[in-house]
């Protein structure tokens, strides 16, 4: 089982892997610079030939990148699109040199027309992220809870794959949260199911690479955006215990973004996590 957490690297690559083990991890999800602002630390020689060293050492596999939130790849010309390109050209980089698995993004929002929304997700990411990408990692779009504006229902995202021509570099990280908030009730076994009959169908399950494993302070069906710790919100123990312990969702790597306080209470969710897999 993959299982871990969303971490900083502001303390450099190595210590992320040692926050990791101390917590009960295997991965880890960072933000590719600050995730409130532009601004990217600088990853040394020494820190990625140390990282090199120590990631292997400990097993730490797959490493998933984020870019921060206030990137808006959906953003039409202007200021606000030249940064989303610049990010995820410089950020593609970042992560290409640390050996990272996968980029995951919020595929963006709009202001009222989403066709054309899509049409430029599509169009900034075959500009700045396949023309560039090389051998380097996949970027996945996440599955987003539906608030007014927003993009990620897995049909805005398959109409995005159509017009990337279906390119291998492109991949789907689901959110329990979200998709729980987006309607898909996934505290059954056949909610679950139905959920995955529909990523086979609209992406084929070999594109599903990681899962945010988060409960939801929202309601089923209610479009908000809003995690809780494991156990705590309205997925519950019983919706986490389904989720985890499916034959294909209980596969994909997974990554806590729960409402912690401090890094350290991650290895507390770890433990539930473990315990609900064992129990169930």
């Amino acid at each position: 089982m993959r299982l871990g957490a969303h971490l900083s690297i502001a303390q450099g690559l190595p210590k992320a892997v040692s926050m990791a083990k101390h917590i009960g991890a295997n991965t880890f999800q960072f933000f590719t610079r600050n995730p409130r602002g532009g601004r990217a630390r600088q990853i040394g020689e020494n820190e990625i030939k140390d990282w090199s060293e120590v990631r292997p050492q400990n097993d730490i596999y797959p490493v998933v990148a984020h870019l921060p939130y206030t990137v808006n790849l959906a953003a039409p010309a202007g200021k606000l699109r030249d940064f989303a390109a610049l990010v995820l050209r410089e950020d593609l980089e970042r992560v290409k040199i640390i050996g990272g698995e996968y980029i995951v993004t919020h595929p963006g929002r709009h202001k009222g027309n989403k066709t054309e929304a899509l049409k430029l997700l599509a169009a900034i990411i075959h500009e700045n992220f396949l023309y560039h990408q090389g051998q380097g990692p996949m970027l996945l779009l996440e599955t987003m809870a539906g608030q007014t504006g927003e993009l990620g229902s897995l049909e805005d995202l398959k109409q995005v794959l159509d017009m990337l021509d279906w390119a291998p570099q492109i991949g789907i990280c689901l959110d329990s949260a979200h998709l729980f908030a987006a309607g898909w009730n996934l505290k059954s076994s056949t909610g679950c199911d139905d959920l995955v009959a529909a990523l086979e169908v609209k992406f084929g399950l070999e594109r599903i690479k990681v899962l945010h494993l988060n409960d939801s302070l929202a309601p089923l069906g209610s479009n908000r955006d809003r995690h809780a710790c494991i156990g705590e919100g309205e997925l519950g123990e019983e919706g986490i215990s389904t989720i985890i312990n499916h034959p294909f969702l209980g596969s994909l790597p997974m990554i806590l973004e729960t409402t912690v306080e401090k890094y350290e209470d991650y290895g507390k969710e770890i433990i539930k996590v473990l315990r609900l897999k064992q129990k169930y």
